[in-house]
């Protein structure tokens, strides 16, 4: 018998990090006791000790039995013997503190020792308090917290994925409530990106919503997000407005934008920019509708011989009504173009009707640029409330007030619901919203409202919608700015995704933390594997068989990789991810456990209310139709055609 009951094997051969290690006769049964407690031996995922003097090293088994024998056992005795395979990944010196890497190696027939609750609690132990944040517990051993260390989890990126239903949202909203624990972090900073309007409900006690929608509801807390277009650099507001353009009518438009800012400049001064050093990518305001004004007449306008003028004097053709005065003017701030006469060449030299000068051949994307001036989807853009420039370029209210509202907000969650943008310029709105918040805080980084003395985290929602390879817009060259360069200014990211192989590689091999939720697909899990920094395969091979809301947490926020049990978040704060019940349990005598299902008697339907919504654009509805629309009901005739 074993005097030592936590020995489990010996070393019989090193492969830099890779160790094989034979089992002893007595560890056949494959259970071990100790101080009360048992302890499954040869569980892939486990932890093993191999001391070394004053020095002790620590690996995870990542194989099992005969495969993971050296090949010459293998071969010679392929059933016979009881192996596993090993991968260092730390270990714990004479002053007990454990770390990261090894400083050295073991030899032939040193033993192994299983890892105890007591070892456990020394390596994933609380360190400074201040550090770290307790996210869950680990899997196998209930009574030890699961604890990240939070400056690295923030400001060295992480990443959140697994695939649907493995409980993705609610271990982000969990991690979030955590990480905005005012009574630990009063100062907290996060704002989330969430594309699907799932996370208000789940945080609506520490979170200030903002929302993409022509119906905000007062009682909920929420605010309409607002981002003014003349917060864009020039090749986002060109992207998002005008669409492609030449070189030549690029340099036209910027040069008629620079005009516009400086007349705007003179209406009203802004700190920090004089006329003199004013470029088409300063954050000062403009009228875009101005703008699309101008250079619509730029386009359109005919002109005819000015009556009694000289030979070269010219005024516009007007459309003319039986009084001789123009039919429509146009207006800058409703749209409205003005009305000219078509082109005539022939007939006497007074009455002919030629085109305006300097034109640069932008029709096509004025046109699109006026559609979506009178869009109400893109009201939040380029009529953004207070933010709205008017004919001269004043505003109400400065970009300082709507930074003050998503950064600096009483609540240490912001949470910016996209889900009202149009599909097709939410890459190009992600980036744009995305460089923002990065230039904000990377000018500021030395000023208290900076990132450097109040770091910022950033979840990304949905991802890989805007992030995967083939997307070379603006929010993967914002996010891989920010990977790259946020941690020296305090700018974190948080991924979440349920398909990573979708994701740019370059983007998720800079996230220093990986939380690897249930993944069944192979290519999905080969991203993640590759991704993380330790070389544990065997551990990855196990996210097929984890349980919902159960993650393998690798990399630099943690001392070793641990198989973790998520802390939901608390009662009637889910996200709005959750899956319907299709059959719906309990006593139909005593109710349901929830409304809806198959197997709850149908009640009586109206898809009134249904079209009401949709035409409304917002998932908030009362169960009763408003008058306004019961009056319709009962007013309006049927079709009878």
């Amino acid at each position: 018998m074993r005097s030592d009951p936590t020995l489990i094997g010996t070393v019989q051969d090193v492969a830099g990090t890779s160790v094989s290690v034979s089992l002893v006769s007595e560890t056949a049964t494959g259970l071990s006791f100790y101080k009360g407690e048992s302890y499954r031996i040869g569980q892939v995922g486990s932890f093993v000790r191999i001391p070394l003097g004053y020095t002790s090293l620590f690996g995870i088994v990542s194989q099992v039995g005969a495969g993971a024998a050296p090949k010459t056992e293998g071969d010679l005795h392929p059933w016979g013997n009881q192996w596993l395979k090993v991968q260092l990944v730390g270990e714990r010196g004479r002053a007990g503190k454990f770390e990261r890497g090894v400083s050295q190696h073991p030899t032939i027939n040193d033993a192994v020792h299983i890892v105890t609750e007591d070892d456990l609690r020394e390596i994933y132990g609380p360190g400074d308090p201040v550090d770290f944040v307790t996210v869950g517990h680990l899997a196998s051993a209930e009574s030890i917290p699961a604890l990240v260390n939070i400056n690295k989890l923030i400001t060295r990126h992480s990443a959140v994925v697994g695939t649907t239903g493995a409980g993705k949202s609610t271990t982000v909203a969990g991690l979030l409530t955590a990480l905005s624990e005012p009574s630990r972090y009063p100062s907290a900073r996060i704002v989330v990106l969430d594309i699907h309007g799932e996370y208000a409900k789940a945080l609506s006690d520490r979170s200030s919503v903002f929302r993409v929608s022509t119906d905000v509801h007062a009682e909920k807390g929420e605010k309409p997000l607002q981002i003014p277009f003349w917060a864009l650099s020039f090749d986002e507001l060109v992207k998002l407005s005008f669409g492609d353009l030449s070189d030549e009518a690029r340099a036209a438009v910027a040069d008629a934008i620079v005009a516009l800012k400086r007349e705007s400049l003179g209406n009203q001064a802004r700190e920090g920019v004089t006329a003199a050093r004013l470029t088409v990518d300063s954050p000062v305001p403009f009228c875009i509708h101005k703008l699309w004004f101008d250079l619509h007449q730029r386009e359109h306008r005919t002109i005819i011989p000015k009556p009694g003028g000289a030979a070269d004097e010219v005024e516009s053709a007007y459309v003319l009504d039986d009084k001789g005065s123009p039919v429509q003017l146009g207006d800058a701030m409703s749209v409205t173009p003005p009305l000219y006469r078509t082109v005539k060449t022939t007939g006497p030299a007074n009455e002919r009707v030629n085109w305006g000068r300097d034109p640069i051949n932008i029709r096509q994307q004025l046109a699109v640029l006026g559609s979506k001036l009178r869009d109400p989807q893109f009201s939040f853009l380029f009529n953004p409330g207070e933010w709205r420039p008017g004919i001269k370029g004043t505003v109400t209210k400065d970009l300082d007030t709507l930074l003050k509202e998503w950064l600096g907000s009483p609540a240490p969650i912001s949470i910016l619901d996209l889900s009202g943008i149009p599909p097709a310029v939410l890459n190009d709105l992600i980036g744009a919203l995305l460089r923002i918040l990065y230039d904000a805080l990377f000018w500021a980084r030395n000023l208290p409202e900076g990132g450097r003395l109040r770091p910022l985290m950033l979840v990304l929602e949905e991802a890989h919608a805007y992030l995967g390879k083939e997307h070379v817009g603006a929010a993967s060259t914002a996010v891989r700015r920010i990977a790259k360069e946020g941690r020296k200014y305090g700018v974190g990211v948080m991924i979440v995704s349920q398909r990573p192989s979708e994701i740019d590689p370059t983007i998720l091999s800079q996230c220093g933390t990986i939380f690897a939720m249930r993944l069944a697909n192979d290519t999905d899990r080969g991203q993640v594997t590759g991704a993380a920094s330790d070389n544990l395969k065997g551990l990855f091979d196990m996210l097929p068989i984890l349980r919902t809301g159960e993650a393998i947490i690798v990399g630099e926020a943690v001392s070793l990789p641990m198989r973790t049990l998520i802390d939901p978040p608390g009662k009637n704060r889910w996200p709005d991810s959750r899956d319907p019940n299709v059959a719906v349990r309990g006593d139909p005598t005593k109710g349901y456990e929830d409304e809806g299902g198959w197997a709850v008697p149908r009640q009586p339907e109206d898809y009134t209310i249904v079209m009401r919504q949709w035409r409304n654009q917002s998932p908030y509805y009362e169960h009763k139709a408003t008058e306004a629309n019961d009056a319709d009901a009962k007013n309006t005739p049927g079709d009878k055609s």
